[in-house]
């Protein structure tokens, strides 16, 4: 989420000190996450349930309707 909010935000540059090995070593592994993304959502870990989609579409609709959006 927080590698789509960089690309969302159209960021020219992301400074970091730390690798994904470092992050992995702390016991923040990414790694495992692209592997449990990677897996159909039935068969994740982490329990996923989509509700009121029809409604939380209207913010897409006023989004894409406003003067703010951006094509990517």
């Amino acid at each position: 989420m927080c590698l789509a909010a960089c690309y969302w935000a159209h960021l020219e540059a992301v400074y970091y000190g730390n690798t994904s090995a470092d992050a992995a070593a702390a016991g923040f592994d990414d790694a495992a996450l692209y592997r449990e993304l990677a897996l159909p959502a039935t068969d994740r870990k982490l329990a996923m349930y989509p509700l009121l989609r029809d409604e939380a579409q209207d913010s897409f609709r006023v989004w894409q309707a406003s003067d703010l959006e951006i094509d990517y």
